[in-house]
């Protein structure tokens, strides 16, 4: 830590194919989500020079596999504690294998949990996971927002997560590349739906309301692979938010994730 008064945080992987983050305290350090092999993720924290004997936990925002792949293995290998809501527990038990009754905890949903010097705030969103669940987390006055697989963001939880520091927002697919792709039409209408995921536009569309004067990063995320292009979801969410006489590159900038690649640590 270079600055005791944040947390740092690297987005190790972030797609359609498998998505895990990590943020770290002087007291704590901890995994959302573990949606790619134990063994992939492990090396995704050593080239953030992070060990994954150090980890203190993972937190689970919902049971799909793309999110949990990986949390069984580490959690017996590692002996992790792991965090989600009980209907989350329930859906994900049988997919991730057995773990200890100590090592698993009940988040709720709406809750705040403090784990070291590190306050953690739940809230729901709207995609077809039994009870989906993402975090704002808070240390000395910053904070940091994880906002991605949902189909839409509701008012109140605009009003949970505006003005962080940071934010990790879904930029899943453009909207056209996703109509004129080979998705067969149900898949197309789950994506579109309210249950689904932001496209670029509607997660630029978010950020628009919820940027404060704090926010200074801003990071794309879950963009798929078949339906959608690092590039056109960085010019459309940077774009839109000029659009709103936001000052892009100025007073916050946009960076990209990636799928195999984790973006440098960086100081909340």
């Amino acid at each position: 830590m270079t600055d005791k008064s944040s947390f740092q945080i690297s987005i190790l992987a972030s797609g359609s194919t498998g998505n895990s983050l990590y943020i770290e305290t002087g007291k704590k350090k901890l995994l959302v989500d573990a949606g790619l092999s134990g063994r992939k993720i492990v090396s995704l924290l050593q080239q953030v020079n992070r060990n994954p004997e150090d980890l203190d936990g993972i937190l689970v925002t919902h049971e799909h596999r793309d999110h949990i792949h990986g949390v069984g293995v580490l959690a017996r290998k590692y002996h992790l504690d792991v965090y989600a809501n009980e209907q989350t527990w329930q859906a994900m038990d049988p997919m991730v294998g057995n773990i200890a009754v100590e090592q698993k905890h009940i988040f709720e949903m709406g809750k705040t949990i403090t784990f070291g010097d590190l306050d953690i705030e739940s809230f729901g969103v709207s995609h077809d996971a039994i009870a989906p669940q993402f975090y704002r987390f808070y240390r000395e006055g910053k904070s940091f927002v994880m906002l991605t697989d949902t189909g839409y963001c509701s008012d109140h939880v605009r009003g949970v997560i505006r003005d962080a520091d940071a934010y990790l927002v879904e930029s899943n697919h453009d909207i056209e590349m996703l109509r004129m792709g080979s998705y067969p039409w149900n898949l197309k209408q789950r994506i579109l739906g309210d249950k689904g995921h932001l496209s670029n536009e509607d997660g630029a569309l978010v950020m628009t309301d919820i940027i404060g004067n704090k926010t200074k990063k801003i990071f794309l995320g879950h963009l798929s692979k078949e339906n959608n292009l690092k590039e056109l979801a960085h010019m459309t969410m940077e774009s839109v938010l000029k659009e709103h006489d936001l000052g892009v590159n100025e007073d916050f900038i946009v960076y990209d994730t990636d799928p195999e690649i984790p973006t440098d640590l960086f100081a909340v």
